[in-house]
């Protein structure tokens, strides 16, 4: 005969389970607290009967005469709450004496969920965390500015950087949209928490949403089991780079602009909506306004965006910037090829007058290049490939117009002055007196786009 001490109702009853025992006739030998308040019962009008008498349906007798377990059945039968019920047959001697059935109610069920789901987030941030150092080194000192433009760039970049605003960078490709996004986020408030950068170029629309939203389990076929938390809540308190933006879906782009707005999200196959504390920081190198008119790019979404951007200009529209990438470069180059590497006047002179297309990544390319390339040490005007020798200087000048050369000379002379006095606003206004012109005239001829 089944019988259960009083110790082991003790454990029983401080369960938030409800646990329910019967016999090998189907007789309630023992119910729970939390059982006996679920079915609103006494102790006395359940225990001693037989359970089908009060509960019809009852699934533990059939589990006692098969001796197979029950799991995770889902079950209402009419009542209030629904629940998970797990059912197993005891055994002693290897027959079957009776039957227990745990109740998990869906209440309960919601909670572990939710905790669950808490400690999820928590465990992943933690780990993104981790590798904070690795995912943004880059920062506002490695930037290198000598041209009057970049340095411009270089200060607006540094005071959106203070502020916690949604930030679009518009620029070439290799021109260094991820090292101004790393510098940005180690420059603001939440230098301490994650960074995060997605090339949303490289995910088709359903699985860009997932990635950045998150999913339920079941949403999809394929879905991981216990669902998958995104990008825009594991970079919780940090930062979310979201480069190629342009390349993101038009559809999806109505629901990136929404948690914009409301700092909310909704997982792929969630009816319920999360909180996200996180600053985004968008790039492309695409013509946004283009975008719109073809219909590829919502109006609203790059008005949201467009409130600060931060334009950073291609090298050609930055020369002054040129030799001191390329020393740069050759420094890198230097620790990593464990030799020392130099560059002639007549191959830098080369490389100042080249109208680089690719940019900063081209110019990578052609010092690797031409160091294997030169004998010796020095990288020499020969050493260089044939399309950046073929732009001499002089070709560069006499394709320019008179008036085009006039400003390049204006140019050249604010900065000769800058180099005396500093590019500090007293500096840029002591410059603007010595040359008998306002400060918003030097601002103007040093943006002068002549190239």
């Amino acid at each position: 005969m089944l019988k259960i001490s009083d110790s082991q109702k003790n454990i029983f009853n401080v369960l938030a389970e409800g646990v329910l025992i019967i016999d090998d006739k189907g007789i309630v030998v023992f119910a729970n607290e939390a059982y006996r308040s679920f079915l609103k019962m006494k102790e006395e009008e359940i225990t001693g009967r037989k359970l089908r008498d009060f509960r019809p349906h009852a699934q533990l007798p059939t589990v006692v005469e098969s001796g197979k377990a029950v799991l995770h059945a889902q079950r209402l039968e009419g009542l209030e709450e629904a629940y998970f019920v797990n059912m197993y047959p005891l055994k002693e001697n290897g027959h079957v004496v009776g039957g227990i059935s745990i109740i998990t109610f869906m209440s309960e069920a919601e909670k572990a969920r939710n905790e669950l789901e808490k400690y999820e987030a928590k465990l992943r941030t933690q780990l993104m965390q981790q590798a904070h150092n690795k995912a943004a080194f880059y920062t506002f000192d490695k930037i290198i500015c000598s041209d009057p433009n970049s340095i411009m760039t270089k200060e607006l970049a540094m005071k959106i950087a203070d502020t916690d605003m949604t930030v679009l960078l518009q620029a070439e490709s290799g021109t260094g949209k991820e090292m101004y996004a790393q510098s940005i986020h180690n420059h603001s408030k939440r230098r301490e928490k994650v960074f995060l950068a997605v090339n949303c170029a490289n995910f088709n629309a359903n699985m860009l949403e997932s990635e950045l939203f998150g999913y339920e389990e079941g949403a999809f076929t394929g879905a991981k089991k216990g669902g998958k938390i995104g990008l825009m809540e594991a970079a919780k308190g940090g930062t979310l780079f979201l480069d190629e933006i342009s390349e993101m879906d038009i559809g999806l782009q109505a629901k990136l602009l929404r948690a914009l707005q409301e700092r909310k999200i909704r997982p792929v196959g969630s009816l319920k909506e999360r909180e996200i504390d996180v600053r985004i920081i968008c790039a492309c190198n695409a013509n946004l306004e283009e975008y719109i008119e073809q219909g590829k790019f919502r109006k609203d979404l790059y008005y949201r965006l467009n409130t600060s951007t931060i334009k950073i200009l291609p090298l050609r529209e930055r020369r002054g910037d040129i030799s001191a990438i390329v020393y740069s470069i050759i420094e890198d180059m230097k620790k990593k090829y464990r030799r020392e590497i130099y560059v002639s006047e007549e191959a830098m002179k080369c490389l100042e007058q080249h109208d680089w297309p690719g940019n900063v990544r081209e110019l990578k390319n052609v010092l690797e290049f031409s160091s294997y390339m030169c004998e010796g040490n020095t990288i020499v005007k020969a050493s260089l490939p044939s399309n950046i020798i073929k732009n001499d200087g002089k070709t560069f000048v006499e394709n320019q117009s008179l008036a085009q050369r006039v400003k390049r000379f204006e140019k050249e002379e604010i900065e000769k002055e800058m180099k005396i006095c500093g590019d500090t606003l007293e500096g840029k206004k002591e410059v603007a007196g010595k040359l008998k012109i306002s400060l918003a005239t030097l601002y103007n001829k040093l943006n002068i786009k002549e190239f």
